[in-house]
């Protein structure tokens, strides 16, 4: 009884050892540890030579609109935003202010780590040829909003708005 048991798990471990090997082909994972060495490679020589980032958006395009706002976010999702003299901009709910509280963190944790006040204006600013950005100037942190989606974008452009 005893052997048919060690059979049958030797057996079954057999089967699960051929289907692991059947379920990434041998080929498919060495193209992606190429793809990342090949990566590295690319990007270190673009380091060591002093090549220039290439995929940032034009620095030199002028201000169309600019707004300096406050954000306090919870959790939950839910963001409070209030313009630099005290005047509610926005009250959002978890449902309408996701994105917004989630970029609020993530400022939270930068100034966090370099010792700056959370409760400091941020600004939202919109250029000539249509891009949102948000930057912070206590830190330098920008963040451009494109680079979301258009729904994200979207609600700090309503911001500027309202």
């Amino acid at each position: 009884m005893a052997d048919n048991i060690m059979l049958n798990q030797q057996a079954a471990t057999a089967t699960l050892d051929r289907r692991d090997r059947e379920m990434i082909p041998r080929i498919l994972v060495r193209a992606m540890f190429a793809l990342m060495a090949i990566s590295l490679v690319v990007v270190a020589f673009a380091r060591w030579t002093g090549h220039p980032p290439s995929a940032l958006p034009p620095q030199d395009v002028a201000v169309k609109t600019e707004r300096s706002v406050q954000i306090f976010a919870k959790m939950d999702g839910s963001a409070r935003v209030v313009d630099v003299d005290g005047t509610l901009v926005a009250d959002l709910d978890p449902t309408q202010g996701g994105f917004i509280a989630g970029v609020s963190r993530a400022l939270a944790r930068i100034r966090g780590n370099q010792g700056v006040a959370l409760s400091a204006p941020v600004r939202i600013i919109r250029f000539e040829d249509g891009r949102l950005a948000l930057m912070d100037d206590e830190t330098g942190w920008r963040a451009e909003l494109f680079g979301f989606g258009h729904d994200n974008a979207a609600a700090f452009a309503r911001l500027l708005e309202e």
